[in-house]
């Protein structure tokens, strides 16, 4: 194949050549790229070169996840002309499955003797992506150096390099403070901002959704909660072990708000605040870019679910639902890349990794709060779709500090220009033909394609009337702040979204448990046990009745 590589990969490539070949300094080199830019490209050119060279005889790609070992697979097919097959721990012999092999990297485990037996008997690059994944101290990083010692050469590759934990990574260098100490000549670097500024990359635009939470308390009592501002406890209530946790912001952000029939989820909730904004941001990027698509990251499954729902009844059109419990994931995963559906939901299987270049919104609602997670879920909006995409990406995040930290850096990265939001896109684009249209254009007049008309959400200021946009974070009339109030009770604040969790109650349990919920919550709460603290937090009400039945059983 004629491969067309960006400036950086044919730097990369030559890089990688003289340290691994020509210098033979070390069989390692590292690639320290920003998500988004590009690595498994730059990596399939290097193992062709190597290919073409004779130095090798075949490759062994590790990657973080099904999906993404499905893309290798492809990517690497594509590049090379070679077929790469995908095993699991379950396959044993490989040798029978291609001269080349990806595989997850929870599968290197249960391949250990058979990747030890090709590393032996043939000459290996081995291509680890999502490097950080390999802790020293951890199975995975364990399995990987014991399986790959015999190599001829480790291909390193990273968006993410230091771990939120500080662990470090097998075959890096660290120095005292705990960064990579990997010498430069056997490194190749590229982080987001210059990504950025060399078009690899979309900038990123980050909206802090505020929101104050009103938590009704027992004995009249209420608290409010936002990003900015604890919970304060009246003094008769601090004494309650687990309260003060219960009430902390980002676990309410976290807890689905329902109409009185407990099932539809509330349209003037936070989370379907967060989901207006970006359903609004997506439409306006639709007009510039048509197939742009969004991504919601969200803590658990049936919070998934949930979301899912709120995006129907905000736009209804139903999204895609992908999660680990699912049949056949990655189908779903490829679907939604070759369509121009709107909005994709996940729990984790799309925030690492996985290529889909028409996103460019991001609902971040995650149950992980590390850096490390927080900036892979931004390599999945930033992607550029080509030299004729000028779109930036969205990500929408709840408003606290442990995001605002991260957000911050992301931002200092960038360049002045790129860090402050261009003007909105005067025309739109029409997705048939490619004709630049005025925005405010019923069809295009290049090939009389008929757009589609987008209700415009409004909302009134509760100061002054005036209509404005969804989106604004004040009034453009009085410049009132539009941070919402959202009430919950004490007992949908404990949950913390924790609906049924996938477990099958009849509808006796489920009455028989909301009968128990008050009497053994309070129990619990004031027993001042800190580990049936912790099981209140993460039980739903409903399965109360279950555990009791079980309880019984077995005295």
């Amino acid at each position: 194949m004629n491969l067309k590589l960006r400036p950086w990969q044919s730097e990369a490539l030559a890089k990688s050549l003289k340290w691994l070949v020509e210098d033979r300094t070390d069989r390692r080199f590292l690639i320290n790229a920003a998500p988004g830019a590009g690595k498994t490209l730059a990596s399939c050119a290097i193992a062709q070169a190597l290919i073409e060279r004779k130095e090798i005889d075949r490759v062994v790609v590790i990657a973080p996840r099904a999906e993404v070992v499905s893309q290798w697979s492809d990517d690497f097919r594509r590049v090379t002309g070679r077929f790469m097959g995908k095993v699991t721990a379950r396959d044993g012999d490989i040798s029978a499955l291609g001269m080349d092999v990806c595989a997850t990297w929870s599968a290197v485990q249960g391949l250990m003797p058979e990747l030890q037996a090709v590393c032996r008997a043939s000459r290996v690059l081995v291509i680890c992506d999502e490097h950080h994944h390999a802790a020293v101290e951890a199975a995975w990083g364990t399995s990987a150096d014991s399986a790959f010692a015999d190599s001829a050469f480790v291909l390193v590759l990273t968006g993410t390099p230091v771990r939120s934990d500080g662990a470090q990574s097998v075959w890096l260098a660290y120095d005292d403070a705990g960064a990579i100490d990997h010498p430069d000549s056997g490194t190749y670097t590229l982080t987001y901002g210059l990504a950025v500024d060399l078009g690899y990359c979309r900038p990123v635009t980050f909206h802090r959704h505020e929101g104050k939470f009103t938590v009704d308390l027992e004995g009249g009592h209420s608290v409010q909660v936002s990003g900015h501002q604890p919970a304060e406890l009246p003094k008769d209530l601090v004494r309650i072990p687990g309260l003060q946790t219960a009430l902390d912001f980002y676990r309410l952000a976290r807890t689905p708000q329902f109409e009185p029939d407990k099932t539809t989820p509330k349209l003037n909730g936070y989370q379907a605040t967060m989901l207006d904004w970006g359903s609004q941001k997506l439409t306006e990027l639709r007009q510039r870019m048509p197939e742009a698509g969004g991504l919601v990251i969200a803590p658990s499954i049936e919070m998934a679910e949930y979301m899912v729902d709120l995006i129907e009844l905000l736009e209804g059109e139903r999204p895609l639902l992908v999660h680990s419990q699912m049949p056949n994931p990655e189908s779903r995963i490829k679907a939604f890349r070759n369509t121009d559906k709107r909005w994709l939901v996940s729990v984790a299987m799309v925030s690492e990794g996985v290529d889909i270049k028409r996103l460019r919104v991001l609902v971040y609602l995650p149950n992980a709060l590390t850096e490390l997670a927080f900036r892979q879920a931004i390599g999945r909006v930033v992607r550029t779709a080509g030299p004729d995409d000028d779109t930036r990406a969205y990500v929408v995040m709840p408003s606290f500090e442990t995001f605002e930290v991260y957000a911050r850096r992301v931002e200092e990265e960038m360049s002045a220009s790129n860090r402050s939001r261009k003007d909105e896109p005067r025309t739109k684009r029409c997705g048939v033909c490619g004709h630049e249209c005025a925005l405010g254009a019923r069809e295009c007049p290049g090939c009389g394609h008929e757009f589609p008309v987008a209700p415009q959400r409004l909302k009134a200021c509760e100061k002054c009337d005036a209509l404005n946009p969804v989106t604004a974070s004040s009034c453009h009339a009085c410049g009132a702040s539009f941070s919402q109030t959202f009430t919950l009770t004490l007992d949908e604040a404990l949950r913390a979204g924790a609906i049924v969790r996938g477990m099958d109650l009849d509808e006796t349990e489920v009455q028989l448990a909301e009968q128990m919920a008050p009497n053994v919550r309070n129990l619990i709460l004031r027993s001042g046990d800190n580990r049936l603290v912790r099981i209140l937090k993460t039980l739903p009400d409903e399965s109360w009745a279950r555990l009791k039945t079980i309880l019984v059983a077995e005295s």
